[in-house]
């Protein structure tokens, strides 16, 4: 028997139904995601457009396992968007909602926009990519731990806390930059377009698999 938290049963309450949360912001929101992304192929940045949807991927696959904490274990998601507080348009997974979604491809797109152009260049003696990747995840923990101050994200496993933001740093954002980094820096844009594909296609499938046993 399930025995969900007070902020998880307020979240799948309002899980994956548009027609009890969605505001019309959303739609300039998604107009303008979509107007970025046509400006960067217009531009022929392919690769920061590819690196950017591998970044998305994995948070995505990062989505996926923190629904299935929730879902199997009848308790909470490893974090949550809960009602009340920082209302979303559309609750997309149990912790993860349209604005989030977006959100992380603007992040996607902006972290490939800030290498430098040489992947071997360093900086203070230390490769650009590590530097940068490390730079932009303690950024981005800095920002979920006041977002989780504010209560718009909530944390309910000992593991997951502020007080500790080292799973955080290491699970949470790392392997984001670093798959963008990676699709990045592909010497050809075949070879970019086959590691986004497969990071996507593999979260197809779980969320397939995670949709018929009624985990996400």
């Amino acid at each position: 028997m399930n025995n969900f938290s007070e902020y998880t049963q307020s979240a799948l309450e309002i899980l994956r139904k548009p027609q009890l949360t969605m505001h019309w912001y959303i739609v300039p929101l998604f107009v303008i995601v979509l107007y970025a992304i046509n400006k960067e192929l217009a531009e022929k940045n392919y690769k920061v457009v590819l690196g950017a949807f591998a970044l998305w991927g994995v948070d995505i696959f990062n989505e996926i396992w923190n629904s299935m904490v929730c879902f199997s274990s009848g308790w909470a998601p490893v974090w949550g968007t809960p009602v009340g507080v920082g209302n979303t348009s559309l609750l997309l997974m149990i912790g993860y909602n349209a604005e989030i979604s977006i959100m992380f491809i603007f992040m996607g797109l902006m972290a490939c926009h800030s290498l430098p152009k040489d992947p071997k260049a360093k900086i203070l003696g230390i490769n650009n990519r590590i530097v940068i990747a490390c730079i932009l995840t303690t950024t981005a923990v800095l920002v979920e731990c006041f977002l989780n101050y504010c209560g718009i994200l909530t944390w309910e496993w000992s593991f997951w806390q502020r007080s500790c933001p080292w799973l955080l740093w290491l699970i949470g954002y790392l392997p984001f930059f670093c798959a963008a980094f990676y699709v990045y820096d592909r010497p050809t844009i075949k070879q970019s377009i086959i590691a986004t594909g497969s990071i996507l296609g593999f979260d197809l499938i779980l969320i397939i698999i995670c949709a018929c046993i009624g985990w996400i």
